[in-house]
């Protein structure tokens, strides 16, 4: 019982790293760029919460509901101002230009927050937790995969059943083509980061919530969800799911064995799934 236990505490911690990874799936799959400040935006978006919390007195709950607009329109800002003019055939120079913005993020909450960690109070429910048979589940965890779910359902029903979802698909498959019917490929891109950086903001209530967090784990959130969208396949929203919980049964398992291979066991697992699958788990079809 106790390996069952482990696996749902995977599971769960799976969920996290989904929404992680999440919005940083929905960039590549449209616009192929992968995005290396996409961690340190997640802390951008978790200070923020903070911020409101602090200076309003409300609940990170309601904070986020005001953190989500702010973080659309950053989104929106940096793909249409910055980003978009250096997006083409050659993908060196968005990978310098994020990591850039990943360096300026960590060196600006620094400054503004200091080194020190700092996390969400959210009262009571942190330490609450549900019996499931001869099991129990930690209510954040388990509402952490809800949100999961919802927010990878709610971003296929945009993608495949939207208007919208229309545009963005077809600036993904010809982004030339897509332009000569009428869109516009560059507003599409800046909507598209502007949605992502909304699921940044929810993975950083979760993640503000259920951990400290400090100016300088933006690289290794990362890393987790490229691992996750590597896994799940390149563009698969449901793949990146499965990819996060892949991850996190595979980490409950290590730390089970020994707590010092935790973290080990998630690149592992990773790196198995490369050798057996190279595309990942649920490569799309035109990948």
């Amino acid at each position: 019982m106790i390996w069952v236990d482990t696996i749902v505490q995977g599971i769960l911690l799976g969920g996290l790293y989904a929404l992680f990874a999440a919005g940083l799936s929905l960039v590549f799959g449209i616009m192929r760029l992968v995005n290396l400040a996409h961690g340190d935006l997640i802390v951008l978006a978790a200070f923020l919460i903070l911020t409101v919390v602090n200076l309003l007195g409300l609940s990170p709950f309601v904070a986020v509901l005001i953190a989500v607009p702010v973080m659309f329109a950053i989104g929106w800002a940096l793909q249409t101002y910055v980003l978009n003019r250096v997006l083409g055939d050659d993908i060196l120079p968005p990978l310098l230009v994020t990591f850039g913005l990943s360096v300026v993020i960590q060196n600006g909450l620094l400054e503004g927050f200091s080194a020190d960690s700092q996390k969400l109070s959210a009262g009571p429910i942190e330490a609450a937790s549900l019996p499931l048979g001869p099991i129990t589940v930690g209510v954040m965890p388990l509402l952490t995969l809800i949100s999961a779910v919802v927010v990878i359902f709610a971003l296929n029903r945009l993608f495949y059943r939207t208007k919208l979802g229309r545009a963005f698909r077809a600036t993904s498959d010809d982004a030339v083509t897509a332009g000569l019917m009428g869109i516009r490929p560059r507003n599409v891109f800046a909507i598209a980061t502007g949605i992502a950086m909304v699921v940044a903001t929810i993975a950083a209530l979760y993640l503000g919530i259920r951990a400290n967090f400090d100016p300088s784990i933006g690289p290794a959130r990362l890393i987790y969800a490229f691992e996750a969208v590597i896994i799940g396949g390149l563009g698969s929203l449901w793949g990146t799911l499965a990819g996060g919980i892949l991850i996190g049964v595979a980490q409950a398992l290590g730390a089970a064995v020994n707590p010092e291979w935790q973290i080990l066991a998630g690149h592992v697992a990773f790196v198995l799934v490369l050798l057996i699958r190279p595309r990942g788990l649920f490569p799309r079809a035109n990948d």
